[in-house]
């Protein structure tokens, strides 16, 4: 009796005040302040409801032109908005998702990564890696801009040709480099430091060359 007698005095059914307080308790929750719109989501939802308006047909026609005007205002005033927060849109090119796709191998290093590994390699006599590297590096510093497009399946000497046409007219410097890149990657022939001075001869050689302005990059595609 006890027991029943203590559940019985307990309210199941708050007065409104004590309603209004427990109201006020669970509102302060910081899950119901996360919840609520910001002042971007408000802003944009007043430049929808401006924009809808217009094509109400309860609009009259002498409103109507203020009412463009304030939308145009508020879509104006959305993008700086946006702009000031994120910044402006980063300009994109075809060559911004390179499969960083080498001669077979795949390496996302840029040219100057791969000059600066292949002096690495130089300086500890690694002569293979060395010429293998700098030889990429020369590939990848025309592709970055933009004077040979190195497309997958590119072969060194797909590449040669078209570099050397860089240089001038009758050159094989690069074609030569190609020779010494192949007889490393492919037929597992030991590298010298005379074959790394030949390569490195023609990278430097490629990185001063000054195109025409209205020059186009050359197409390099797999046979």
């Amino acid at each position: 009796m006890g027991d029943a007698s203590v559940i019985s005095e307990i309210p199941l059914i708050p007065d409104g005040e004590q309603a209004r307080e427990w109201a006020v308790r669970e509102l302060a929750d910081p899950v119901y302040q996360a919840a609520q719109p910001t002042w971007f989501d408000r802003a944009a939802q007043a430049g929808r409801d401006a924009l809808a308006s217009l094509f109400s047909p309860d609009v009259a026609p002498e409103w109507a032109a203020v009412l463009a005007l304030v939308a145009a205002i508020l879509a104006i005033a959305v993008i700086v908005i946006a702009i000031l927060v994120w910044g402006l849109p980063c300009r994109t090119s075809s060559r911004s998702h390179r499969s960083g796709e080498l001669f077979g191998d795949i390496d996302y290093r840029t040219a100057e990564g791969l000059r600066a590994a292949a002096d690495a390699a130089r300086r500890r006599g690694d002569w293979d890696t060395a010429i293998v590297l700098r030889f990429r590096a020369a590939a990848r510093g025309l592709d970055e801009r933009e004077l040979v497009d190195l497309a997958p399946g590119t072969t060194s000497r797909q590449f040669a040709v078209r570099a050397d046409a860089l240089l001038v007219p009758g050159s094989a410097e690069v074609r030569r480099a190609a020779l010494v890149f192949d007889d490393i990657r492919y037929l597992q022939r030991p590298g010298t430091e005379a074959g790394y001075g030949l390569v490195a001869a023609a990278d430097s050689a490629l990185a001063r060359v000054v195109p025409a302005a209205s020059a186009e990059p050359a197409g390099v595609s797999a046979p």
